[in-house]
């Protein structure tokens, strides 16, 4: 059978090791899993509740609509029900405007490195990618900008960013949404706004009303604790989400994420507990990387991403070996860095362990 020619430009995602063959292969008892950016936290005492007591409806289908959960989330963020679509983790959203916008003929501009969909998706569909490098960890907005020509459809900003963990200022952000030619779709990726210290917010929902032409995308998968669930959200004008559900699949979030995510959504104590906790651990190693002498991206996430003495998956290689599972940054394109979820506070102190003695051994 003949596929599109683009497939083959690209591989099918591999996922990682499994943890149970890595306690086969090097005989350990425990692992500590840090390289998918999960909340080592687990989720939220009110979810765990509901579970205990669910009677599931597995043989009716969802509600397409999400309506439940769609009132209570325009309410929160103060936007209209019609200004919000849900999907498969904020993931499927990106994969749906890449099949709306995206298409042979035209480009689509974003950082690099950053989340890998963007790019993955877009060859799917035959447009031109435009990378540009980050500055530092940070997007090059201006660098973007002067990218853009009239074949240009989407552009893509993922802030925090990720792999670096660094976040656009409002002002920049501001300056660029007022520089950005209106026929671009500008997709602002807040994946993990909820770790976002609240000095560093864009705000970027009250400006949904002010820029026609900008998407912004949320997830349960991080700070809430839901990434086995799969659901999150984009917000934009009316016009954008109805033509995104024209591609939308029916059925596309279940009834168990629509409504734990309701519930998710209104108990805020956990998502400051977990973000209070994320910020200890984080300043704490941050001091530990300092002391080593290594280098590390000022990070408003769940994650950092660290410069290594030598290649990131010699440290990967050490790493796993002592039942602790990093990304080495070769597999982000960014060569002799690590990057990992800060977990809980015991077991950064053990990887603290670790590094240290690798520093020393390598030194």
């Amino acid at each position: 059978m003949k596929a599109k020619s683009s497939l083959k430009q690209i591989a099918p995602y591999q996922q990682g090791k499994q943890i149970q063959d890595i306690k086969r292969q090097y005989q350990i008892d425990r692992i500590v899993k840090l390289s998918s950016n999960e909340n080592p936290y687990g989720y939220a005492d009110t979810v765990r509740q509901f579970l205990a007591s669910y009677e599931p409806a597995f043989d009716i289908y969802p509600d397409g609509h999400t309506a439940q959960l769609r009132k209570d989330l325009a309410y929160k963020i103060k936007v209209s029900e019609s200004e919000i679509i849900f999907g498969s983790g904020s993931e499927e959203i990106v994969q749906m405007i890449c099949r709306a916008y995206l298409f042979q003929g035209v480009n689509t501009v974003m950082a690099t490195p950053t989340f890998p969909q963007y790019k993955h998706n877009a060859i799917i569909e035959g447009a031109k990618i435009k990378e540009i490098p980050t500055i530092e960890g940070h997007h090059d907005l201006n660098g973007m900008l002067e990218a853009i020509d009239q074949d240009t459809n989407v552009i893509w900003l993922c802030s925090p960013n990720n792999p670096t963990g660094t976040p656009i200022t409002k002002q920049d952000f501001i300056a660029f949404m007022d520089t950005c030619p209106q026929h671009v779709l500008v997709v602002l990726d807040e994946a993990y706004y909820e770790y976002l210290d609240k000095t560093k917010d864009l705000h970027a929902m009250e400006q949904i009303q002010k820029y026609n032409n900008l998407i912004i995308l949320r997830t349960f998968s991080k700070a809430y604790g839901l990434a086995g669930l799969r659901i999150g959200y984009g917000v934009a004008n009316k016009q954008i989400i109805n033509q995104l559900n024209v591609v939308r699949g029916p059925f596309n979030t279940t009834s168990i994420a629509q409504q734990i995510a309701q519930i998710a959504l209104a108990n805020e104590a956990f998502i400051e507990k977990t973000s209070q906790q994320n910020l200890k651990v984080k300043l704490d190693f941050q001091a530990f990387l300092d002391r080593i002498g290594w280098h590390y991206y000022t990070s408003e996430t769940n994650f950092m991403l660290v410069s290594t003495p030598t290649s990131g998956t010699k440290v990967f290689d050490y790493l796993i070996q002592h039942g602790f599972i990093v990304r080495p940054g070769e597999l982000l394109g960014i060569p002799n860095t690590i990057r990992f979820t800060l977990g809980l506070q015991d077991d950064m102190y053990r990887m603290q362990e670790l590094l240290s003695l690798y520093q020393h051994q390598n030194s």
